[in-house]
């Protein structure tokens, strides 16, 4: 397992990823937040601050939390108020499998969330970005949990600690986006762009079915 990063290589990893989600207009209005682990036993991340453009994020910010939520750097700032949400997202799981979390606001999570939420949850199967999500095996289907979309952050928090699987490394939140994580960065925003791919295939499926009749989609 590689190094974890410092806090100067997870600020730059974390204002290169709101640039990037940010051009997509997957941050909109300040919406959103990012993090990036720091350390272990005790636990430490890098996390952006209540209120950011994430797509011009600069150094300050980004905050250092420990596993209470408290911020351990100098600054007048506040983390973001899902914080929670990431400590327990990184308590559940280890470094390997968990080192950077990425929640984003988009149509088509929010479409989906909505759509699919008396499931509880979006079923994915037989596309080809599973394999960016570590399902390679053919016929490969996972399940994407659905959340409701808690007004109590600690209520919601537990929530997605409770969906989450190992087996498929994104939460959504009914009408409010996705959590998203990966060891790194790099494999967070690849989770990320394979779940946003597949929402948006599945949405723009079923209008097509609506539109020519699902004989035509077959």
């Amino acid at each position: 397992m590689n190094p974890l990063p410092s806090l100067q290589e997870a600020t730059a990893a974390l204002r290169a990823l709101g640039d990037d989600l940010g051009r997509r207009g997957w941050l909109p209005a300040t919406s959103g937040n990012l993090s990036v682990r720091l350390a272990d036993e005790p636990l430490c991340f890098a996390i952006t601050r209540s209120g950011a453009d994430k797509q011009n994020l600069a150094d300050a910010d980004v905050l250092q939390v420990d596993a209470s939520g408290r911020v351990l750097t100098e600054t007048a700032y506040r983390p973001s108020a899902e914080t929670i949400v990431h400590i327990h997202l990184y308590e559940t799981f280890g470094a390997a499998t968990c080192g950077c979390i990425l929640h984003v606001h988009t149509v088509f999570n929010n479409l989906a969330s909505q759509l699919h939420f008396g499931a509880g949850h979006v079923l994915l199967a037989d596309h080809e970005l599973l394999k960016a999500l570590g399902h390679w095996n053919e016929g490969a289907r996972i399940a994407v949990p659905i959340v409701e979309n808690f007004a109590d952050l600690a209520h919601l928090g537990e929530a997605v600690r409770a969906a989450a699987r190992p087996e498929c490394p994104g939460v959504l939140v009914r009408n409010h986006g996705i959590y998203a994580w990966g060891a790194d960065a790099f494999a967070a925003k690849r989770h990320l762009e394979a779940f946003e791919f597949l929402f948006e295939y599945d949405i723009r499926f079923r209008q097509a079915q609506a539109a020519f009749g699902p004989d035509a989609m077959r």
